[in-house]
């Protein structure tokens, strides 16, 4: 029987990294956990609580939120895939709007949500058999992960898969906005004090612009072959 290793995927906004996790979980028989939708979700937990106030976020009352709030995953079967609640509360579509999508980089480079968030993180991960794609997945959650990715994509074709992922859910957004949205989310997350996003020196790097998902997994088949053996 193979062993079960932890695979960290790291990388820009909208280069496909959960498609990608998503792929290898259901292929391997892996549990996808979905870092960025648990950030996204505190997000939108923050804006229905009101705390932005000129792009910055309220943290008076931040501590006693991050105790009480709860984010999960269920298997949602009309989708045939996970969804992410929020408090019990399915909040998948919610979380992919472009009003999170604005306010998600400030939430993460919070310190406090941060290490909130990291501890339940490698919680899920102790059994190992997971994939878990993100910002710091390689250099800060799983350090000693068995197998680190690090995706990158031209900024151009990123935004044109944002932009369908938006119109196939019929939200009204430009392609234009998409594009400004990632320049400046690629940017707070390589500056940030906290965390920020790098390659961990032992990832592999994978430029998907010009490949499909199943050739991404083509791609990385053999890498994992090899550590399971």
């Amino acid at each position: 029987m193979n062993k079960k290793i932890v695979i960290a995927i790291d990388g820009f906004s909208s280069c496909g990294k959960s498609t990608f996790a998503k792929a290898i979980a259901n292929r391997l028989g892996y549990l996808y956990i979905d870092s960025g939708a648990m950030y996204r979700a505190v997000t939108l937990e923050l804006l229905r609580r009101g705390l932005f106030e000129d792009g910055v976020v309220k943290t008076s009352t931040l501590d006693s939120i991050l105790k009480e709030i709860n984010i999960g995953f269920s298997f949602d079967s009309s989708r045939n895939s996970y969804v992410t609640t929020l408090n019990g509360e399915v909040v998948e579509d919610e979380i992919r709007s472009p009003q999170v999508a604005n306010h998600v980089s400030l939430v993460a480079a919070i310190p406090a949500v941060r290490t909130r968030l990291v501890e339940l993180q490698r919680e899920l991960g102790k059994m190992k058999g997971i994939v878990m794609d993100g910002r710091d997945i390689g250099t800060v959650v799983f350090p000693d992960a068995e197998l680190k990715i690090f995706m990158t994509a031209d900024p151009v074709v990123r935004a044109q898969r944002r932009l369908k992922e938006l119109q196939e859910k019929d939200l009204n957004v430009t392609f234009n906005e998409v594009l400004k949205n990632i320049e400046e989310r690629d940017y707070i997350d390589q500056n940030r004090d906290v965390a920020p996003l790098r390659k961990a020196d032992d990832a592999v790097v994978l430029d998907n612009t010009n490949m499909t998902v199943e050739e991404q997994m083509e791609w990385v088949d053999d890498m994992v072959k090899r550590l399971t053996v």
